[in-house]
């Protein structure tokens, strides 16, 4: 598929030359303070549009991907990030604010400018940090491969939080931080109208496949997850998508 078949947006793509010129900038510097792996980078096509659907234990798992991705990301990235000298960066770096706790459409034609322009976009499908198992898994990672047939990329993250660690800690210097790439999923693209069947159908299997996808980079990397984050860190979070243990 060629970025000229993927859904028109009127939505202004996000900056890039930052997020570029700070790339291998910011390599350096992780790659001085942590003992960082990176598995199955090949795994991201070389061109055109791709998802990256990561799961999500710490603070650095957005600014890792943005900073280690085969290519430069575009993350979708709560609102509740882009305030200050911080939120101004996020901006210039081409990250996509996202209000959670609703249908967020500017977010939404940001990330399809993005696909139809032959990028990278990053998303987070369970919503918020936590143990990191996609016992959580929102929709939007499967409606945007849908609407767009871009293929999606797992990524599994191992280090960036340690057992017990807080919402906003990270590991000491010199600590091995793992990220795995997965095989790549992809659905047929679906022209409009798309049915909330559909989504739901997508999203099942996306998330069968990362699961997959996480078991593999545990065996591959002789790494578990974090845990849950302690007690009164959990952060709010909308009960869209499959947010039952087990489910589905």
């Amino acid at each position: 598929m060629t970025s000229a078949e993927l859904p028109p947006s009127s939505e202004r793509h996000p900056p890039t030359r930052l997020l570029a010129l700070g790339r291998p900038v910011a390599r350096r510097l992780v790659s001085a303070w942590y003992d960082v792996r990176i598995s199955g980078a090949p795994q991201v096509p070389s061109d055109g549009p791709v998802i990256l659907a990561a799961n999500h234990i710490g603070w650095l798992d957005g600014p890792l991907l943005a900073a280690l991705a085969p290519r430069p990301v575009h993350a979708l990235t709560k609102t509740e990030m882009f305030h200050g000298a911080a939120g101004k960066l996020l901006c210039r770096a081409g990250q996509i604010p996202l209000d959670r706790f609703r249908t967020d459409m500017s977010a939404v034609r940001q990330s399809l400018r993005v696909l139809r322009d032959g990028g990278t976009l990053g998303i987070f499908p369970e919503g918020k940090r936590g143990p990191g198992d996609l016992r959580r898994f929102h929709h939007g990672a499967a409606y945007l491969a849908l609407v767009t047939g871009a293929p999606v990329v797992p990524v599994t993250f191992f280090g960036t939080r340690l057992p017990g660690g807080s919402s906003d800690s990270v590991p000491p210097r010199g600590a091995r931080i793992d990220l795995v790439h997965g095989e790549s999923w992809q659905v047929d693209q679906q022209p409009w109208p798309r049915t909330k069947e559909q989504v739901l159908h997508a999203s099942v299997l996306l998330l069968q496949h990362m699961r997959r996808e996480l078991d593999r980079a545990r065996a591959l990397t002789g790494r578990d997850l974090p845990g849950p984050l302690p007690a009164g860190q959990t952060e709010k979070d909308p009960d869209t998508g499959f947010v039952k243990r087990g489910t589905p």
